[in-house]
């Protein structure tokens, strides 16, 4: 697999679609780090690390499994409508602390990795930083 994190967000994307309740991906530290934004933002329930331990499947054990539990609206209307990936191995997408995009005028989230770790567009607005841009979600 050459692009990891657009692997997570389509599965997002199909597992909204198929109004599930949760769904499985292999997990990656960035991975983690994106579903801790998701979930502070409002988009999931929460997210676990499920089985093995770091490096485990270069040796013949299980490989660890990221689950998140997705969440839906009152009615069963999906909170998760649109996820973009910006920035991929083809195409790298970087962006200065004034140039930070926002989303939908403010209604999406964009999601960046900084020197400072990965966070929303917003919070590396606020802590002056620039970086590259992973995905949009709203």
């Amino acid at each position: 697999m050459t692009d990891p994190i657009a692997d997570m967000l389509t599965r997002i994307r199909n597992a909204v679609a198929a109004k599930h309740t949760r769904v499985d991906m292999p997990a990656s530290r960035i991975k983690a780090d994106i579903a801790r934004i998701l979930q502070d933002e409002g988009y999931i329930q929460g997210f676990k690390l499920l089985e093995g331990e770091a490096g485990a499947a270069h040796r013949g054990g299980p490989a660890p499994t990221l689950r998140l539990f997705l969440k839906y609206g009152p009615h069963g209307e999906k909170l998760i409508t649109g996820v973009q990936r910006i920035s991929r191995p083809g195409r790298r997408v970087y962006f200065g602390r004034a140039d930070v995009p926002e989303v939908l005028a403010g209604l999406g989230t964009a999601i960046l990795t900084t020197s400072r770790g990965v966070m929303t567009g917003r919070a590396a607005v606020k802590a002056g930083v620039g970086g590259e841009v992973l995905c949009n979600i709203w």
